[in-house]
């Protein structure tokens, strides 16, 4: 395959793996001078729509920004057994975007598989923070949108995938500091639980709104 557009850095890429959520691509990469070597990188994207190919941001996956409805002054974090770490990780729920699902409906969805709660996204955030976003480009082309808004319910397990080891916690912001001084964490939740930790009562989302005209 040739490389697209006006300094392209690759001379072909090639799909080493087969598999249905995540592939590895070698790519005939070319440094400043021109000189050939290979990279790879990780992809959740079907070959043809691999970012590098069509210049687009596509939205791979969300991570949900969860206040419990009844007490906003708690956040709904996971501890999930994670396989590459053989380590227990603080998360906060997340998941992949399926087919033409809108983040929103995957935020819904994913919150009752992972905790069985009920998820009700804010409509009202400015845009600029409901982008999807790269998670790592030295490693991935993968995209990560952040969900805000209210859980409710009764946590289940019953949804779960057996592949998944879940705890689910209802955290305050006290809590949320000793998890970010002294637990593994993933870095979307540590960056998101930064901003729990700072938010306001009186409008727990007040940090999500459009501060400019």
């Amino acid at each position: 395959m040739d490389g697209m557009g006006k300094g392209t850095k690759y001379t072909e890429i090639r799909k080493l793996t087969d598999n249905r959520f995540l592939n590895l691509f070698e790519m005939d990469a070319l440094d400043n001078k021109g000189k050939p070597f290979h990279y790879y990188f990780a992809s959740r994207n079907r070959e043809e729509e691999l970012p590098l190919k069509t210049g687009e941001v596509r939205q791979n996956g969300i991570v949900i920004y969860a206040l419990l409805k009844e007490d906003p002054s708690r956040i709904i974090m996971i501890r999930q057994y994670r396989y590459p770490l053989d380590a227990w990780l603080y998360e906060l729920p997340a998941g992949l975007i399926d087919g033409q699902e809108s983040p929103h409906q995957a935020a819904v969805r994913e919150m009752k598989e992972e905790t069985g709660l009920g998820f009700e996204p804010c409509t009202d955030l400015d845009p600029a923070y409901e982008r999807p976003f790269f998670l790592g480009a030295g490693l991935t082309d993968e995209t990560s949108t952040s969900v805000f808004g209210y859980a409710s319910g009764e946590v289940s397990r019953s949804y779960a995938e057996s592949t998944e080891s879940i705890e689910v916690l209802f955290v305050n912001r006290q809590e949320a500091g000793e998890i970010l001084r002294t637990k593994r964490v993933s870095l979307r939740a540590a960056l998101l639980l930064t901003m729990f930790i700072n938010a306001e009562d009186e409008e727990p989302f007040g940090f999500l709104k459009s501060k400019t005209p």
